[in-house]
Parts: C-alpha cells; sequence; structure tokens
C-alpha cells in the first residue's frame, strides 16, 4: 500500500486525515499507469459545460479517466454563495454522466487548500498515473493568482479547454506568456499524459455557454 503524503509537503495545510473517509471524499480508483484528467473547480453549480470540458478532455487526450475534484471553497471566490460540499460532489456526478469520471471531494479529506498542493499529493499517492490537469480556457485568465501556479505546470501537463468569449483572454494571459515555448500543438494533446512537463495545450471545440456565475445571478441556482 503506497503510503500518504508527508505533512511537510502540503505546508502545513491540514495534514493527512486518519480513520476511513466517506465514499464521496475518497481516492478515485484507477488502474496501474492510466491516463488520468483532474478537473478541479468548486461546482457551484455543476453544468453542462462542465461536462463539455470534461468530454472533450477524455476523448483528445485519450484519457482513461478523470477525477473531478470538488474544492472545498476556492481561496479567490466568495464562498458566502458556496453550498455544502457534498451537496455539490453529488450534483457534479449527476451532471457528468459518464463511468469514466469519478467526482470527489478528496482534497477536503486531505486537508490541502490549494491546487498545488493536491497535485503534490496526488503525486505521491499514485506515482504510476500519467496525471493531466484539465481546465476551461476561463481559468487560464486568472492562473497566475493561484498559490504556487507555477509548479503545477511544472509538475504535471496541462490541457486549457476553451469556453465561450474566453480564448483571447486566456491566450494573452501570464501563465500562457510565461510558458509560451511549452505550448504543445493541438494535434499532439494525446501526447500529454506521460510525457515531460512543463508542456500544455489549447483544445479548440465547440462552446457551452453555460456558467456557474450566470446561474447563481439569474436565480436558477439556489443553495
Amino acid at each position: 500500500m503506497t503510503p500518504p503524503p508527508r505533512d511537510d509537503l502540503l505546508s502545513g495545510q491540514g495534514g493527512w486525515r486518519t480513520g476511513t473517509p466517506p465514499e464521496w471524499m475518497r481516492l478515485p480508483p484507477a488502474g496501474y499507469g492510466q491516463r488520468v484528467g483532474l478537473f478541479g473547480g468548486s461546482f457551484n453549480p455543476p453544468h453542462s459545460g462542465h461536462a463539455l470540458v470534461s468530454r472533450t478532455a477524455m476523448r483528445r487526450l485519450k484519457l482513461d479517466r478523470i477525477w473531478w475534484l470538488v474544492t472545498p471553497g476556492n481561496p479567490l471566490k466568495n464562498i458566502s454563495e458556496l453550498a455544502p460540499l457534498e451537496t455539490r460532489v453529488h450534483l457534479a456526478a449527476a451532471c457528468a454522466d459518464d463511468p469514466r469520471v469519478t467526482v470527489t471531494a478528496w482534497e477536503a479529506w486531505l486537508g490541502t487548500a490549494y491546487s498545488a498542493q493536491t497535485v503534490v499529493a496526488l503525486r505521491q499517492r499514485r506515482p504510476d498515473l500519467k496525471f493531466v490537469w484539465v481546465m476551461g480556457a476561463d481559468n487560464l485568465a486568472t492562473f497566475h493568482r493561484w498559490q504556487n501556479w507555477r509548479s503545477i505546470i511544472d509538475t504535471v501537463p496541462v490541457a486549457i479547454v476553451d469556453r465561450p468569449g474566453a480564448e483571447l483572454a486566456a491566450l494573452s494571459a501570464r501563465a500562457a506568456c510565461t510558458y509560451a515555448r511549452f505550448r504543445v500543438p493541438e494535434r499532439d494533446a494525446a501526447d500529454l499524459p506521460g510525457g515531460p512537463t512543463p508542456a500544455w495545450t489549447f483544445l479548440h471545440t465547440p462552446r457551452d455557454p453555460a456558467s456557474s456565475t450566470e446561474l447563481r445571478r439569474s436565480g436558477a441556482w439556489k443553495i
């Protein structure tokens, strides 16, 4: 059995809990050497745009699985409108509706506050897996504000999936410019899992206008 991540690698953010987590907080299963996408977010609420990003990454990166990592709370966002974590996990699972997708709140059980810490913990716990960080293009515009954002792209390949109105801002963002020479052509996206880092690609796809922010603003989503 692979040992849990060391607390020093988690920068003191909670550490590793003992005991058995509830099913919706467990680390998802994956076969040895599988290609796994990591799709993190608040999913408040989950919507068809999330599902499209997931399907696009699955197909274009030739992934075996995608793990939707539902965060307890985004440090860069207002948490006052945040629905309960377990509610978001179950709604996200219904939204994904794909046997290759597993939705989990493992970060809450692990005690990590930031994605960079989560990546370190996952690489320690499952070093055999070929991880790719998956995100919508709207998130790339502010990626440089994430704590230790460089360590994410230096540790695992990153796949950016197009979102409505986000391409221009994403491709001119600080992260995209800083790592411009490490951009992998879209046609070679399937080479990312298990490939060298840093590396990232931008995947064009039909766009879904669904937005968590707009769903909350319109009143279509209430806690």
